[in-house]
This record gives C-alpha cells, structure tokens and sequence, in this order.
C-alpha cells in the first residue's frame, strides 16, 4: 500500500521525476532514432526524434508511473508512443522488431548503469551521510524503475513491444497466427500479470498470490547489483 513514511516517501518522487524527465524520453527515442535508421521518418515528422521530455510525455502513464513507484507494487506505466509506419522500414518484420526492441533496450542499459553506480557505492564504502542515503536511494529506485519497464514492455501483448519484438521473431505462417492470438487473448494476459503485480502493493491480504513480473523483476534487480 502507499507509505506514508516521507523518508521513504522522498527518493520516490525525485526517482519518478528523474525517470519522467529522462528515462520515458529515452526510451521513446530509442524508438525514434531506431525507425529512422530503417528508412521510417514518420516520427521525425511529428518531432519525436528529440530528448526532450514534453515530446513525449502521456498524462495518464506518467501519473500511473508516479502511483505505481510510491506504491509497494510494481512501477508501471508508459509514455506518448512513437508513431512508426512498418511498411516504410527496410527489413519489414525483422526492422519492426528491432525498432520495438530499442525502447525496452533503452531501459535495461539505464538499469545497468544505476546498478553500477550501487555497485561504486558499495565498493567504495561512501559515507552514510544523509544526502548519500538519499541518493542511494534514489538510484535503487530507479534502477527498479527502469527493470520494471524493460520486463513489462516485453510482455507479449498488443500495444506492448513485446508483441512486435515476437511477431517480428517469427518465421511468416507463425507469426500470422501468433499476431492473431496475441490480438484476441493479450490484452486478458496483460491485465492478469499487471494485477498480480500490483495488488500486493495496494492490498496487503494479496500478498500471497503468485506475481510472475515482481518475481522477475525482483531476480533481475538482484543480479544487476550482484546481490
């Protein structure tokens, strides 16, 4: 549930903010500049090949951001989506699929170089001055962050990129009907892993239910920074 400990409360918000001014524009970037190197400039036209934040900013995802990381669940949520035309990418379903894969590609290397910054503060032995703990964590927090979408972004379900990446993967007769399973039963499949993943953080008598994405997320968390 939401913490009312403003120690813990603090690193939140500034992570979320950090994330909302720089991880959502990069990754959306990723995305943009990946597209445009394929031969698609439909995000260029619309001004989205560009670092900055108010580009790329969606309302709604960006508050499910800032609700989801102050919470004890699973940080989720989602910018304005690059616009991108497939049939103007050399490559066709094998481009598309390295396009979609840029974003969550985005993420993994922020989360691996806030993992190093853990891993030098560890190693070596900062004092634990006050500002130093609030650093510490605001860049646990968002490494979390940046983990969590990576994991959630390749989940296999339409809009996520996970579906272009796996469709994109695919040999042509699999992918038509992997696509077409994807289009009809994703969407269940996405709200089921996304309420496993939250309800413990809104319901503390959910925490027994299984949580595939916050058991994932969590492993991989512990692996970036060697615990």
């Amino acid at each position: 549930m939401l913490t009312t400990d403003i120690e813990q409360l603090i690193p939140r918000i500034i992570a979320a903010a950090v994330f909302l001014l720089i991880g959502f524009p990069i990754h959306e970037y990723a995305h943009a500049r990946t597209a445009l190197h394929y031969g698609d400039g439909t995000a260029k036209l619309f001004g989205r090949v560009t670092l900055d934040p108010r580009s790329h900013f969606d309302p709604a995802g960006g508050m499910i951001l800032v609700i989801s990381t102050l919470a004890a669940g699973l940080p989720i949520g989602w910018a304005k989506p690059t616009p991108v035309n497939p049939a103007m990418l050399r490559g066709g379903r094998r481009s598309h699929a390295l396009v979609s894969l840029a974003g969550p590609a985005s993420n993994f290397v922020m989360a691996l170089v806030a993992a190093l910054a853990i891993r030098a503060f560890v190693a070596f032995d900062v004092p634990a001055s006050d500002m130093a703990v609030l650093v510490y964590q605001v860049v646990a927090t968002f490494l979390v962050i940046n983990v969590a979408l990576f994991v959630f972004n390749l989940i296999p379900a339409p809009p996520l990129d996970g579906a272009s990446v796996l469709v994109g993967l695919l040999p042509p007769p699999y992918a038509w009907r992997v696509g077409t399973f994807l289009d009809r039963y994703g969407g269940w499949l996405l709200m089921a892993l996304i309420g496993l993943a939250i309800l413990p953080g809104l319901l503390p008598q959910a925490s027994g239910l299984p949580n595939p994405l916050g058991d994932l997320v969590n492993g991989l968390v512990g692996v970036l920074v060697g615990a």
